[in-house]
């Protein structure tokens, strides 16, 4: 069987890597597809190396641009490839333009398309990653979804039962996996920290960084924050720009690699957050973890772990900080969290899509 999988970025390399090497082991041929969507060194090239991910066998470069122009370089460039290729299987994930434009050249092409991640929803539609979750999802014939609650989005939206499968968290196959490598550096002692006497801060998304009403609130509150418990903040390059007048409590630090973020989550007393994989690492790590969003596409990290949705406003934001200072959660973590999710994956498209399996008929390309 051949499978092309796409990575195009940062978050997408911890979620591949576990499918790649269950397929591999599965003596599936797979080609890795980069499409640049991330190029930066420091959000891609340590990564890769971090991981172990071999290079990538085909880099589609088609760097930045609005959604629009990215999602179109993406599929100009990924189509013909398609046609070279021909694979049995394309693997895209998460919810990136990358996922959205290879998914849909995919649907077209005859190939089939598993979707890693199905299932999730925010239900907010001025999140760009809501619609091409739901828009990915809608072409794919494997629905590929992390945990409970996706499964029963997706029955709700009226997939067929046997394109459905439960298969776990790639992303924790991938820390369970680096988890002692990571805690082995001296990422700590190198930047002065001690553990479990920090707190540690992500920002990158476009509704909180880009819009000086809403990021100026958040400051406030990090600086509040800081004068109880360090503040350690890693510097996205999005939003490098908008930090320089940040408190001088809050330490900014440069992007980290894989290993050293996961050291610092690890380590931290608490973490504050507005990336949906942290709210699942933090939550196998069993650390505290506030998401500065109103809503999530990760629900289970509110039930089943160690997350707390706080939003914007900077009071609630450090009254809740303090609380949780005071009075951690209890550590608890879903089910099949449990590093096998690559495993199950290359059980699902082998069994669908390998020599003795075809899932799509001919005619049945999409649900409903």
């Amino acid at each position: 069987m051949r499978v092309i999988c796409v990575a195009g970025a940062r978050p997408n390399y911890m979620k591949v890597k576990p499918v790649m090497d269950a397929l591999e082991d599965s003596a599936a041929e797979v080609i890795l597809v980069h499409t640049g969507q991330h190029y930066d060194a420091a959000m891609n090239d340590v990564f890769f190396a971090d991981l172990g991910i071999r290079p990538p066998d085909h880099r589609l470069q088609v760097g930045s641009g609005s959604h629009a122009v990215q999602t179109g370089k993406v599929m100009a460039a990924f189509e013909p490839l398609v046609g070279q290729l021909r694979p049995d299987v394309v693997v895209v994930v998460g919810d990136v333009n990358s996922t959205l434009g290879c998914a849909l050249v995919t649907a077209k092409s005859g190939a089939l398309l598993a979707h890693v991640e199905a299932g999730l929803r925010s239900r907010d539609w001025t999140m760009p990653e809501e619609i091409n979750r739901v828009v990915t999802d809608r072409v794919s014939d494997f629905l590929l979804a992390p945990s409970p609650d996706a499964v029963s989005n997706l029955r709700r939206e009226g997939y067929r039962e046997d394109q459905i499968h439960l298969v776990g968290n790639v992303m924790v196959d991938t820390l369970l996996a680096n988890l002692d490598r990571a805690l082995a550096r001296d990422t700590l002692a190198g930047l002065g920290l001690r553990a479990g006497e920090y707190a540690l801060v992500t920002l990158h998304r476009p509704a909180n960084v880009d819009d000086p009403e809403a990021l100026t609130p958040l400051l406030t509150a990090l600086g509040e924050l800081a004068r109880v418990c360090p503040v350690v903040l890693p510097a996205h390059p999005r939003a490098a720009g908008q930090l320089r007048d940040i408190s001088p409590q809050v330490r900014v630090i440069p992007p980290a690699g894989y290993l050293d973020f996961i050291a610092l989550q690890a380590s931290a007393r608490l973490v504050l957050t507005d990336s949906g994989g942290v709210q699942e690492e933090t939550t196998v790590l069993g650390v505290p973890c506030l998401t500065l969003r109103e809503n999530t596409e990760r629900p289970i990290t509110l039930t089943e772990g160690t997350n707390q949705l706080v939003g914007r406003d900077p009071e609630r934001i450090v009254k809740t900080a303090l609380s949780v200072l005071a009075a951690p959660p209890p550590r608890r973590s879903p089910a099949l969290w449990d590093g096998r999710a690559g495993q199950r994956i290359a059980e699902v498209l082998l069994a669908g899509a390998g020599p003795e399996g075809r899932l799509r008929p001919t005619g049945e390309s999409l649900p409903g």
